[in-house]
This record gives C-alpha cells, sequence and structure tokens, in this order.
C-alpha cells in the first residue's frame, strides 16, 4: 500500500512506506485517511428526475478526484494567514454547511453578513453568487473569503500576504502535490485549479431524501397532494404554490419547486439592516430553501444576511407584511404599488411553517464524503496504492523468463515498479498509471537467478528523497 502523509507541523517528516501488511481502509474517512484507490462517489451521485436545474458549468464538472482535491482545500485551516480558519470554519456540515452564529469568525474580525446554506447550490438557475450576486460563478466566489482581510487573510492588503503567497505556502505540502498531480496531471498550483476543485466539492453537497422527496417522486407533479404528507403539510404545500390572488402565500414564484431555488430575476426582500448598522440593499439572492432547518426542526442558523429572523414562523411573518418599502424591493412583494400584506390566518402560517420542515433531508448532515478528511492534529494521510492485490505473472521459460507486475494505483500519478533480490538494492522502472489507474511493468526473471522480490513505489513529484536501511521513502 502507498501512503502520503503530511502534518500541519511543517517541521514534521512525512514518510511514505509501502508495504501489504498496513491494514486496508474500508471507510471513506478514518482517522484522517482519504484512499484515492477508492474516492468517494461525487461524480454520479443519484439526483431525482424532477430535478431539472443545474448550474455546473461545463468546462468544471464534478468528479470524484476533484472533489476530493476541493474537499481537502474546503476544510484546511492552512489557507488561511493564522491557520485557523478554514471554508468549512463559516459553512458546518452539521449545520447544513451554514453557520449558528449571526456573524461569522475571521482571522481579523467578524464577517460583514450571514453566513449561507451551501446544500444544493449546483441545483438551481442563479449561477452567480454571494448575497449580493458579486461573483460570477460558483468557481469565483470559492477564492475570494481567502482573499478578504477579515475572512482568511490572503488579501494582499492592509499588510496581509497575497494569494501568490498562499501558493507558496501550499506547493512544498505533499498531499496537495499528489492531490494536485492527480486531478491536472501535475503539482502545479494555481488559483484557477483552487477555484475549480472548491467548486466540485461545493457543487457535490447534495440533498434529496427529505420527506417531500418522498412525496414527490410518486405525485404527478408539484402542486400535487403528497401521500406521505399530512393535512397540514399538503395545505402548507397549497398556499406556498398558490398565487396572491388565488388565496395562496406565492412564494413559489421567489423559490420555485422542485429545487426550491432562487429566481434569477428576484430584488431585495424587504429584509435592510446591515449587521453594521445601517441598510444593506444589495441583497437580492437567497440560498435553496432546502434544509432551513434539521429533521428535529432545531435551526441551521437564524435566516436572512443578517440573521435578523430566528424561526420559520418568524419567516412567514415578515412575508405576511412586510415592513418597509425600499427602491430596490422585488415587484411581487409590491403589489399594487405597496408593500406585500398577506392577511394569512395564524393557521395558514402554521401549515406553511410545516410544509418548509419537510425539505430537510438527512444524510448530508452525516455522510463522510462531506465531512472534514483531516484528523484531530491536522494530519492527512493519502492512500495512493490499494493493499493486498498486486500480481506477479510470469510468461517464458529458463533464462527467457520475465515477470509481469501489475496492481493498481490512481490515474495521473507516475509510480515507479522496483525489483531486488535482497531488499537492500532495487532496481526501478517508472510506471505512469493509465486513465483505468493500472500499473504494470515487466522484468526479466531467468529460472538461475535468485529470488526476487518487488514493491510498487509512489514519489511526490519534484522532492528528493532519501533512503531509509529497510528501503522507506523518507522526505
Amino acid at each position: 500500500m502507498g501512503q502520503v502523509h503530511a502534518s500541519s507541523q511543517t517541521a514534521m517528516k512525512a514518510i511514505i512506506a509501502f508495504s501489504l501488511a498496513f491494514p486496508a481502509v474500508t471507510t471513506l474517512a478514518q482517522n484522517g485517511t482519504i484512499d484515492l484507490t477508492q474516492p468517494p462517489n461525487y461524480a454520479n451521485q443519484s439526483v431525482p428526475a424532477y430535478i431539472s436545474e443545474d448550474n455546473t458549468p461545463g468546462v468544471n464538472p464534478v468528479t470524484d478526484l476533484g472533489a476530493t482535491l476541493g474537499r481537502t482545500l474546503f476544510y484546511d485551516k492552512r489557507l488561511s494567514r493564522s491557520d485557523t480558519i478554514a471554508c468549512a470554519s463559516c459553512h458546518q456540515q452539521e449545520h447544513a454547511f451554514s453557520d449558528l452564529v449571526t456573524a461569522s469568525v475571521g482571522v481579523a474580525g467578524t464577517t460583514g453578513r450571514h453566513s449561507t446554506r451551501l446544500i444544493n447550490a449546483r441545483f438551481a438557475e442563479e449561477v452567480r453568487f454571494f448575497w449580493d450576486e458579486r461573483a460570477a460563478s460558483l468557481e469565483a466566489q470559492t477564492t475570494q473569503p481567502i482573499q478578504d482581510h477579515v475572512e482568511m487573510g490572503f488579501s494582499g492588503t492592509n499588510g496581509d500576504p497575497g494569494f501568490s503567497d498562499l501558493v507558496a505556502k501550499l506547493s512544498p505540502i505533499r498531499e496537495y502535490q499528489a492531490l494536485f498531480a492527480i486531478v491536472y496531471g501535475d503539482p502545479t498550483i494555481t488559483e484557477a485549479r483552487i477555484q475549480n476543485a472548491i467548486a466540485q466539492f461545493v457543487r457535490s453537497i447534495q440533498s434529496f431524501d427529505s420527506k417531500y422527496d418522498q412525496g414527490r417522486a410518486v405525485a404527478a407533479n408539484n402542486t400535487a397532494n403528497f401521500p406521505n404528507f399530512t393535512t397540514q403539510e399538503n395545505n402548507g404545500k397549497r398556499l406556498f404554490h398558490l398565487r396572491r390572488q388565488d388565496g395562496g402565500a406565492n412564494c413559489a414564484t421567489c423559490h420555485r419547486a422542485p429545487e426550491f431555488d432562487i429566481d434569477p430575476d428576484s430584488d431585495n426582500n424587504g429584509v435592510i439592516g446591515a449587521l453594521s448598522g445601517g441598510t444593506d440593499l444589495t441583497v437580492t439572492r437567497s440560498p435553496s430553501l432546502r434544509d432551513l432547518v434539521k429533521a428535529d426542526g432545531s435551526s441551521n442558523g437564524a435566516f436572512m444576511h443578517n440573521a435578523s429572523l430566528a424561526s420559520l414562523l418568524d419567516v412567514v411573518n415578515h412575508y405576511n407584511a412586510i415592513p418597509t418599502d425600499n427602491n430596490n424591493l422585488d415587484r411581487r412583494l409590491r403589489p399594487g404599488g405597496q408593500p406585500q400584506n398577506l392577511n394569512l390566518t395564524e393557521s395558514e402560517k402554521n401549515d406553511l411553517v410545516a410544509f418548509m420542515r419537510t425539505l430537510t433531508g438527512v444524510a448530508v448532515y452525516t455522510n463522510p464524503k462531506w465531512s472534514n478528511p483531516f484528523n484531530e492534529n491536522g494530519e492527512l494521510t493519502l492512500i495512493i496504492l490499494p493493499p493486498d492485490n498486486t500480481a506477479v505473472v510470469y510468461s517464458g521459460a529458463g533464462e527467457s523468463r520475465m515477470a509481469t507486475v501489475s496492481t493498481s494505483g490512481v490515474a495521473g500519478l507516475e509510480y515507479a515498479c522496483e525489483t531486488s533480490t535482497d531488499l537492500r538494492v532495487w532496481t526501478s522502472q517508472s510506471v505512469p498509471a493509465t486513465a483505468q489507474g493500472e500499473l504494470s511493468a515487466a522484468f526479466a526473471s531467468p529460472a538461475s537467478a535468485p529470488k526476487q522480490f518487488f514493491r510498487f513505489v509512489y514519489r511526490v513529484p519534484e522532492l528528493l528523497l532519501e533512503r531509509t536501511p529497510n528501503g522507506e521513502n523518507i522526505l
């Protein structure tokens, strides 16, 4: 088996060892280990047939290994100036990739807006990101927090290091040399490569195992009664979809089922307070309404860009009677030129809340493939050769006999296959992995020769390795 092990403690040496005696890793994440020979399924996850929105650009499709690199970057605190903040610090899996606090903590203060939920970010017509839509794509969004003075501190301003300093910081790290080589063909780190990888991971975060999805899978359409819903939940769904003039709440006009993504043509929703005081009228985007709360109904954090609404009932009350007008208020919230007043009854409000709770899934909160891959010490081990599957096949006879050694590795990496008769002196062949991750090398193995030993070795690109007496490669 091959491992690439690295620590957040840069002074610590890392061993790249290859031994069939190392136990197999059977889980997606175990003690800070990622098995790159069996990466999690990010690229071909099941998506319901009734889901049609997808903002994935053709130039950056989600791949298993690309999202694995993105997951590592997403959880790595070394992407901040102080080694204390990661993307995951503000977008926490257990809270639907949001944050319970009003303003998340960065390296130099707190964020200017509440953290958005990232679940189902892919399944939306809207391609712009941030509350104010200032990022033209998810790819562009991913590195803006890194380059923010307050959030992660590689801004290049106010005495901060710049993004090139982050690249220089990450480039010697062994796990990134392996991961970038696997995904992009060489270990070079660039901002565009970081953006693409993190975006792949975020787009992989999906939630389609909710009570709503169970009902929608057997219903004729979005508005039909769902057989698994209570009367209250079906009534709430009806109110959600019905137009105002038909006695409904008109919610689906902006938050379109079944993705429950935001209409890209939406404007301000009447929540105008800024966390820093004053007004904030540039907020025109919202995340999906899926997983607003957890399965037990508890909050994944307060709602709106300023976290000013603590509960779903508070949200319904806000839309029931928009409190103030503003020049950027969405036209659909200003019928007849006046801020919306729906005159919902208390029963109808509770029905809407009951319905929105059905949009919550289960697996996304605990699935290891979206979890922190590092161990408690900030260390990560990459398995790049599987255990117990190296085969040696002999062909020919006598002094012309050949030994073909094969195993499987990770596509995109170049390995060495080595042979020895005494486990001290080794003869090596360079073996690039095929697109399927297959490795194979042939050696002369005459019948009269001493017994041969074989092993596959991965060498971290562009690093000099010294060898210990037992044959391990030490950085």
